[in-house]
């Protein structure tokens, strides 16, 4: 067992863990941080993507280990500070962009890492950023719009696929 700290959604959290713990467990059974779905477990899913020291990560890839003295956020963290819904949050409610919500939390993830990379991308950067996370559900249409909407676009023109 090693004893890890990291500061996870903006709190300090320090806990023992084995050396093959990963990530997704850690969040979701150590500190009861559900939203970080583990789909694949062979990071070709993305609903288990988060944020480590700002980039975003498939948390089925990585061992806690790894997060020693990182900042950690998760879909849990993407809330305003009031409790209600982020901007993307609010943008794939609005937008329709989810159906069953497996796959969301690693959506909302995806996309605040490439809003943050690229504050206005085109539909074609959309779809092409989000290639690691799937959804067999919405058929993505939706998904794209909500996340241009987030990015302050006109979504009126997205073309339905």
């Amino acid at each position: 067992m090693a004893e890890v700290t990291m500061t996870v959604n903006g709190k300090s959290v320090t806990k023992s863990v084995k050396g093959n713990t990963l990530m997704t467990d850690f969040l979701r059974e150590e500190l009861r941080l559900t939203g970080t779905h583990v789909g694949c477990d062979t990071s070709q899913c993305g609903a288990c993507v988060i944020h480590v020291n700002g980039e975003a990560v498939k948390a089925c890839t990585m061992f806690a280990g790894e997060a020693d003295g990182a900042e950690v956020k998760t879909i849990e963290g993407m809330a305003n500070a009031d409790g209600s819904l982020g901007v993307i949050q609010q943008a794939f409610q609005d937008h329709h962009g989810l159906q069953c919500g497996f796959c969301t939390p690693g959506m909302v993830m995806s996309a605040a890492a490439l809003l943050k990379e690229n504050p206005k991308p085109t539909e074609a950067e959309v779809r092409d950023y989000l290639e690691g996370n799937i959804c067999r559900c919405t058929g993505y249409h939706n998904i794209v719009k909500a996340i241009m909407a987030a990015s302050g676009q006109d979504v009126a023109a997205v073309a339905a696929e």
